[in-house]
């Protein structure tokens, strides 16, 4: 009853706004790249001595980020609501905690239910032309196939951007110079956004959506250095705790920063086409991505900051540009501020919060003293990577002073059984190629880093980097970030930390409850199988 309300109520307000529409509507550009962390330039720029946005953001250039986030608010804390792909989007899309979202909160078997509002639909029917490329949500349907019974896919028919690194050295490799092979592939970026701006109804507003999959696994190896001189040997030193210090690990950091940076360009390229529209003064840019690193440890699938912190900057009409924010914000918060923008009704079933309070203060630092924590959590990933297709269930709350974790079935791998890799079948030698990782330790992607933790799992170098990441973990994780910034000491257990545990459990359990989250009921039944629709609101 409540979603044919609240449709009922947009469809009039729609019609409102073609008769008779309010002061001009911002157009919408968002920019939201696959496995994205929180790496740019500029948080090293910003990061105290010694906090892990110094270490890794030292070495990779992001200028056309750092210039747009200059130019609006750049967020310190900002997390996404799940580290996984599917359910990050489904929370983002709806505005809605994943756990919200029905079959939508996980990876594999995940089933979009209509009847869940999504920002994107919301502002088409309140008047805007949308459109996309690349990437946005379509588990197991090509990314060219309609989108809720309408084309909203402008894109040239090359899509080689996702596969930066294997294209531009291909180039390279069939005689092309190596800024000549990477422009054909901007070039790609800025046709796609083009053909958008010109197809679409130039008497509406837009919103157009840049998904771009390059820092998404895999990529060409060693090309961080071939393309982007980022010297692993650089790296050396500076690499978090929770990562082997080794050649191997280095260069598979380089060459992921350096997709950062060809992500970067192509958000140069995205912005200069709409500077070169008219249309950039009107425009709300946010930029941001759905997870981690991924193929490391800590990183995607995990509810440590390394998973869960992302990359965020909006700027625009409205904003209070020049400032950075220490506010806890959750990527669930960008649907109701792109909607209260446009002007348009936010469902009664959104549970982020608008930041437009946030945007519009001229402080810097911590804005409003109500955002101090957020929360995060975890279900299910790849489907096989437990028996049983079982989940491996978390969440977590996130404040600047601490990080605490539940892990509701600490009797499972929380990355996935790695027993079999003792087994005569699946025997692995220090000179694995990469795709035999795939099927082992499923919850993390294959790359170097995993192909070295599972080589070196009993060696004296290998088994404590092995075990922490891939063992079990107990049933709660408490880390002191002020003594422990990389959260690899759990205190939990600590008499010292009892009060503050109890607290993070209260409050946590407390958001779960509010917004009805189905792992507390019966025992996780509705996760543990998966229903075809999600519970009522």
């Amino acid at each position: 009853m409540k979603t044919l309300l609240h449709f009922a109520l947009l469809l009039t307000f729609a019609a409102l706004c073609k008769a008779a529409p309010d002061a001009k509507r911002p157009n919408v550009l968002f920019i939201f790249a696959d496995d994205w962390g929180r790496y740019a330039g500029i948080y090293h720029k910003n990061a105290a001595p010694g906090s892990p946005l110094s270490a890794l953001n030292a070495f990779v250039k992001t200028p056309n980020f750092d210039a747009i986030a200059s130019q609006g608010v750049l967020f310190r804390n900002a997390h996404v609501n799940a580290p996984s792909c599917t359910p990050c989007r489904s929370s983002l899309l709806s505005g809605q905690y994943f756990w919200r979202t029905g079959r939508g909160a996980i990876l594999r078997g995940a089933v979009w239910d209509p009847a869940i509002p999504s920002f994107p639909l919301l502002l088409r029917d309140s008047g805007y032309s949308i459109g996309k490329s690349y990437k946005v949500w379509s588990p197991g349907t090509p990314v060219d196939a309609p989108f809720d019974g309408q084309k909203y896919n402008y894109q040239v028919a090359s899509r080689r951007f996702g596969q930066f690194s294997q294209h531009v050295t291909k180039l390279i490799g069939n005689g092309r110079s190596s800024d000549a092979a990477k422009q054909e592939l901007y070039d790609e970026v800025r046709g796609n956004f083009r053909l958008f701006l010109d197809k679409r109804d130039h008497s509406q507003p837009f919103h157009y959506w840049f998904g771009p999959t390059n820092t998404h696994r895999a990529w060409e190896k060693g090309s961080g250095k071939a393309l982007w001189n980022i010297d692993p040997d650089s790296l050396k030193g500076k690499l978090p705790p929770f990562l082997p210090d080794v050649p191997e690990v280095r260069e598979d950091l380089a060459d992921y920063l350096g997709e950062v940076a060809a992500l970067d360009a192509a958000i140069g390229t995205v912005i200069d086409e709409l500077k070169k529209s008219g249309e950039y003064d009107n425009t709300l840019i946010i930029i941001s991505g759905d997870h981690g690193a991924p193929g490391f440890p800590n990183g995607k699938c995990n509810l440590y900051t390394f998973g869960t912190g992302v990359s965020l900057s909006i700027s625009g009409p409205g904003v209070k540009g020049g400032r950075v924010v220490d506010d806890f914000v959750n990527l669930t918060d960008l649907a109701p501020t792109i909607l209260e923008a446009a002007q348009v009704p936010v469902p009664a079933a959104v549970t982020g919060r608008s930041l437009w309070s946030i945007l519009r203060s001229e402080k810097s630092g911590q804005v409003d003293p109500a955002w101090t924590w957020t929360v995060t959590g975890r279900e299910r990933h790849v489907a096989e990577a437990r028996e049983g297709y079982l989940p491996y269930p978390q969440r977590a709350i996130h404040s600047g002073q601490h990080l605490y974790i539940i892990n509701f079935k600490p009797d499972r791998y929380p990355m996935g059984r790695f027993d079999l890799l003792d087994t005569e079948s699946a025997k692995l030698t220090p000179g694995l190629i990469l795709k035999e990782t795939r099927s082992v330790i499923a919850d993390i992607d294959a790359g170097p880093t995993k192909s070295w933790l599972i080589a070196n799992r009993s060696t004296p170098q290998g088994k404590p980097f092995f075990d922490r990441a891939f063992d079990k973990r107990p049933r709660e994780e408490l880390y002191d970030l002020a003594k422990d910034p990389y959260e690899t000491v759990n205190v939990a257990s600590d008499p010292a930390y009892a009060a503050i545990r109890k607290d993070l459990e209260t409050r946590l359990l407390a958001e779960l409850k509010r917004t009805g989250d189905p792992r507390l009921e019966n025992d996780g039944a509705y996760f543990e199988n998966p229903p075809l629709s999600g519970p009522a609101d």
